[in-house]
């Protein structure tokens, strides 16, 4: 490959790196072209399947301010970046692998955080980003709220958001039947949730990366 078109993949994946929300990393060996395609077609407009060089990919990651550990560019390699929600990149791929055994799910990263293949896996058992946001507004219907900038936390933050205003809307339910000494334990509830609406509404949001598919680099 030619030195300006090494630069130019460099500069391509490092700018995936920095716009996408979650890249996971895989490896392909033994895989036919049609399945490859196939996998690409279940993952979605959102996600981004892409065969990558490992020495180009150390590159772009560093440059791009992403720490990968250097294990995980080992043999054949691509990358999924994720555009859309992790949990339903994650769950394609995990299903993929399931029926395609030589898939394999090396790692990955969530918001600039390193994930193992396990912690992978533990995201595709998430519920999806509209699941939680059902749920969210579910709980939210008789309680005043920043719901802007709550539905486009991240995922982990409205996670348990979720779980927080629903156990909150039980304490309350059941301190209008219970003594005035579970009340105050139902006030503690309360106050958690409150608390986690708060550091959801602050939280930072990630931009959304591109979706096109990039031309896959020569060996």
């Amino acid at each position: 490959m030619p030195n300006a078109e090494k630069v130019e993949t460099v500069a391509e994946l490092s700018e995936r790196f920095s716009q996408s929300t979650a890249a996971v990393i895989t490896e392909y060996r033994g895989l036919t072209v049609k399945q490859v395609t196939q996998l690409r077609r279940s993952l979605g407009r959102d996600t981004t399947y892409a065969v990558v060089k490992n020495t180009l990919t150390k590159r772009a990651a560093s440059d791009a301010g992403v720490a990968i550990d250097e294990a995980l560019l080992v043999g054949p390699t691509a990358i999924a970046f994720v555009s859309g929600d992790p949990v339903a990149a994650a769950k394609g791929l995990r299903d993929f692998a399931k029926a395609n055994p030589l898939l394999v799910i090396k790692g990955g990263i969530l918001d600039g955080r390193s994930l193992s293949a396990d912690e992978v896996n533990r995201i595709a058992d998430l519920e999806s980003r509209e699941v939680l946001l059902a749920r969210i507004a579910g709980a939210l219907k008789a309680l005043p709220t920043r719901a802007a900038s709550l539905f486009q936390a991240p995922l982990s933050q409205m996670a348990r958001l979720a779980k927080a205003l629903e156990e909150k809307k039980t304490a309350e339910a059941a301190a209008a039947e219970a003594p005035a000494a579970d009340a105050v334990a139902a006030d503690a509830v309360a106050a958690d949730a409150v608390d986690a609406e708060a550091h959801v509404a602050d939280a930072p949001v990630a931009d959304a990366g591109p979706t096109e598919t990039p031309a896959e680099p020569a060996e």
